[in-house]
């Protein structure tokens, strides 16, 4: 009888709050709290019942509804601490919706443009052997930008996926100290699609690091071959004042020392068993053979002699050095000399049949 009369006054009670201002959602926003707390009680049996992150919002919702002098009533299992945690949660999302500025970008400086980022992936995925310095200074010279190869490596660690097989060049540190008038002759070998070996002449001025010349010699080389070679290269071209080789027995030869003599030319010859006394010549050799003669092949003397009038074309007047802070090998074609472009304003020119794929004004 007394639970009953206890019923009949909270009806009552119900039935005035629901005529006050408010006392709708008052009740509804009780009635769900205690439910929902029924429900958490009753989903696990420990000491301390977990609450997830939507029990916390329900909770923090309608405890937010409902007037505080019932909220103490009807807390079964809620704690001051979730209903003010919550009430954190929002005043800290209020004011940074009201704080937080409407565009989206982050303070400071601005990146590179979309057309410089698109330019560079493009370079990267054209010639995939590129590291950072080659690209960063093939942009320098054709579009007059000035960037960094910190800045490339940005751009491709964020935007470029590489694809299976490719990797970047490894780049060897230079050594020793260019001269005026100083070239440095050396030879290397290699096969043809017949196994046929050939021998290959290499002349490079040490100062603007210019391939001077290129010449092939079929089987062996002797003495006089050695000084054709080397006579075919210089023909029609002023003779240096000194000449750098090493201590190979074909530079020995008597009819090499004397058409040396002959041609007025003062040799130098490097450090014997020591390779990085010899660095330029050796590091173009190892240029030529990884950038284009491990990827192209060829037939006969012939064929090499072509291929290797285009690597040269293309190494001195559209690849920039590295050793000459981003200029081109050839003196004629200095980067202040060149017709700038815009990013919006070039073509791609291929080079090689295609092997290379380098930006230049339109």
């Amino acid at each position: 009888m007394r639970d009953l009369a206890i019923l009949f006054i909270h009806l009552l009670v119900t039935i005035a709050r629901l005529f006050g201002p408010g006392g709708a959602r008052s009740v509804v926003a009780e009635s769900l709290l205690v439910k929902h707390q029924l429900l958490v009680l009753n989903r696990s049996r420990a000491r301390a019942p977990s609450l997830r992150p939507m029990d916390r919002v329900i909770v923090g919702l309608c405890a937010i509804l409902m007037r505080p002098a019932r909220l103490l009533r009807s807390a079964i299992i809620l704690k001051p601490f979730t209903v003010l945690s919550f009430h954190r949660a929002l005043v800290k999302r209020k004011y940074r919706l009201l704080f937080t500025p409407k565009t989206r970008g982050k303070p400071g400086p601005k990146g590179p443009s979309a057309e410089l980022i698109s330019m560079i992936v493009e370079m990267k995925h054209k010639n995939p052997n590129f590291g950072y310095q080659r690209i960063a200074d093939q942009i320098s010279l054709v579009l007059d930008v000035k960037i960094d190869r910190d800045l490339v490596r940005r751009v491709l660690a964020k935007h470029y996926k590489p694809v299976p097989g490719s990797n970047g060049p490894s780049w060897l540190t230079f050594l020793g100290h260019s001269k005026d008038s100083l070239w440095s002759v050396d030879l290397f070998r290699c096969e043809s699609l017949t196994l046929k070996s050939y021998w290959v002449m290499v002349v490079m001025d040490q100062f603007t690091r210019r391939i001077i010349g290129l010449a092939v010699h079929a089987g062996a080389p002797d003495g006089p071959g050695v000084c054709r070679m080397f006579n075919s290269i210089v023909s029609g071209s002023e003779s240096p004042q000194y000449l750098s080789s090493d201590n190979d027995p074909l530079f020995r030869y008597r009819q090499w020392e004397a058409n040396l003599r002959i041609l007025e030319v003062t040799e130098v010859k490097t450090v014997p068993y020591v390779p990085l006394s010899h660095p330029f010549v050796e590091r173009l050799i190892g240029t030529i053979r990884r950038e284009y003669l491990d990827k192209v092949p060829f037939w006969s003397a012939r064929d090499l002699e072509r291929k290797l009038l285009l690597y040269k074309e293309y190494y001195n007047r559209s690849r920039p050095h590295q050793g000459r802070n981003g200029a081109l090998p050839d003196s004629g074609c200095n980067k202040t000399d060149r017709k700038n472009s815009r990013l919006d304003a070039f073509r791609w020119k291929a080079h090689c049949h295609g092997l290379y794929q380098l930006p230049e004004a339109t």
